[in-house]
């Protein structure tokens, strides 16, 4: 297939679970640098104040970012918000209300807090989201992802706090999925990665993020599945993953996948063409 190139775009990232440069620190956490012709946007950021050392170790000036994107309320991706906006002070911050106000909690080992302990953010640099919408030109946020494939199985130890004090499981409505420029950012991918590719409805030339395979939990049937599946549905697609994609399920899914599937760390930079697909 020929397609026709018509600009680039960078991503770099900041945060994770792995390095392969000792210069950088890792946490349980992500975040990413996102660079187009026309935004400069941090998708997530990390858990701590780790983006904010690893990007001065790497040069990158985190004052002239224009969008913080938090893709759901969990601590490991919106914990370093509060300082990331203490060097940024115009960058709008785009997040759900349920995100903001839900209680989050883990049940791996023991039921222990996963809730993100937010700054306070000026109203007029808030971008609430509550629907699929445009936030910018070019910029596609897809909220309340529909569920027409199964989610990670690893969710089922997953859980928000109700006002009563009570434990149900989470059904991500505060997780979203940011589009631009055929580049997909999943996240965690909580609502299940073949679901937000569905809600896409653009042309996808990159996927980048979590994807919430945990090993132990789907099966390597499982995974050779979903991996074939990606390969016939999005041909035209490359996958990048690292953070909740556990090492035995990137393999499996490599092993299916080849070249279209590939690991990230922190430190990687990937200059990408943008192509019409």
């Amino acid at each position: 297939m020929d397609n026709k190139i018509i600009g680039m775009m960078k991503w770099t990232v900041l945060v994770d679970n792995r390095t392969n440069d000792p210069a950088l620190q890792t946490e349980h956490g992500l975040s990413i640098l996102l660079e187009t012709e026309r935004h400069r946007i941090l998708l997530d950021t990390g858990a701590s104040d780790l983006l904010v050392r690893n990007a001065g170790k790497m040069g990158i000036d985190l004052s002239t970012i224009d969008y913080v994107f938090i893709s759901h309320g969990h601590s490991d991706h919106a914990g370093g918000l509060k300082h990331f906006m203490a060097m940024n002070d115009k960058a709008k911050v785009i997040v759900t209300t349920d995100a903001l106000t839900g209680k989050f909690y883990s049940k791996r080992g023991h039921l222990h807090s996963i809730t993100a302990i937010w700054p306070d953010i000026p109203k007029a640099r808030l971008l609430k989201i509550g629907e699929t919408c445009e936030v910018a030109t070019g910029i596609h946020i897809f909220a309340h992802i529909p569920q027409v494939h199964p989610k990670p199985i690893g969710n089922q130890n997953l859980f928000v706090e109700t006002d009563e004090g009570n434990y149900v499981l989470d059904e991500f409505r505060h997780e979203l999925a940011l589009y631009t420029e055929g580049f997909l950012f999943t996240g965690c991918a909580h609502s299940g990665l073949e679901n937000i590719l569905a809600a896409c409805p653009y042309p996808i030339h990159t996927v980048v993020g979590g994807f919430h395979l945990l090993d132990g939990y789907e099966t390597a049937e499982d995974l050779t599945a979903l991996a074939r599946r990606l390969k016939t549905q999005y041909p035209y697609t490359q996958f990048f993953t690292s953070h909740c994609t556990c090492n035995q399920a990137f393999e499996v899914m490599k092993s299916q996948m080849g070249e279209y599937l590939q690991a990230f760390c922190c430190g990687y930079q990937h200059p990408s063409y943008r192509t019409k697909i």
